[in-house]
């Protein structure tokens, strides 16, 4: 076991949360128990990851996407109601950490999608790796836009839409886990011949061609598993308690 404190405040110091500006609260969003064993890991805590872990009776839910967005209604009803119901019910801390946990340099969303997918990140496009967002690298193998789309359906278990801008050898690649598709741009700018992100709007499509790089969106859900797996894992070495990485189904 552990207290909540210690424990928030070693997550807190590793992914240096201080130093992000970012659209919702970092850490502590919910108040359970004062100590600490059993944690269930997820990427977003919705009402079936609460369930989940009120099943295998855990104290605390760690999440990278919790509450308390940027604009968000502040009324608690209806769903939300349900949700804190479910957290305060079972004396269930909530934490979340958005940002702090895309960047950080081994355990971050990022850093964790290119290793499944087999790139060697170099630098970051806006600021130092483990700080900024886009990444930037090369594959561990030349792939062309087909094949590097097959790879990610096979390493993600989802296939990506594909809209191909460049064509050829793709030998270099800038990546940004989640809903970053409006970072082409600057992905283009730096010479990556591919942009992976989560999501794609209509005008990405326009953007992909006209700036002759291909796009991948694989998923918002889908490129944001791993960072917060590794989290809970790196909790469970760190302070030896339990932790448990549960898969809410999520096509998005």
């Amino acid at each position: 076991m552990v207290s909540r404190q210690v424990l928030q405040a070693a997550i807190d110091a590793e992914l240096r949360v201080d130093t992000f500006k970012d659209y919702t609260l970092n850490g502590l969003q919910v108040e359970g128990r004062q100590s600490v064993g059993r944690i269930v890991t997820g990427v977003t805590a919705c009402q079936a990851l609460l369930d989940e872990a009120v099943a295998w009776n855990a104290d605390t839910v760690l999440v990278h996407h919790g509450y308390f967005w940027k604009n968000e209604p502040a009324i608690v009803t209806g769903m939300k109601r349900r949700r804190f119901a479910t957290l305060l019910q079972n004396d269930l801390n909530l934490l979340a950490y958005h940002l702090p946990l895309d960047a950080h340099v081994s355990l971050g969303n990022n850093a964790c999608l290119g290793r499944r997918l087999g790139f060697r990140a170099e630098r970051c496009l806006d600021g130092e790796l483990g700080q900024g967002l886009l990444w930037m690298g090369v594959p561990e193998a030349e792939l062309d836009s087909q094949a590097l789309a097959e790879r990610i359906e096979q390493r993600l278990g989802r296939a990506p839409t594909l809209i191909e801008g460049h064509a050829g050898v793709i030998r270099s690649v800038a990546w940004c886990t989640g809903g970053a598709q409006d970072m082409l741009p600057l992905a283009a700018e730096a010479g990556a011949d591919a942009f992976i992100s989560g999501e794609i709007s209509e005008r990405t499509t326009h953007m992909a061609r006209e700036l002759g790089i291909t796009y991948l969106a694989a998923g918002h859900h889908a490129t944001e598993r791993d960072g917060i797996e590794a989290l809970g894992q790196w909790l469970a070495e760190r302070f030896d308690i339990e932790q448990r990485f549960i898969d809410i189904d999520n096509p998005a």
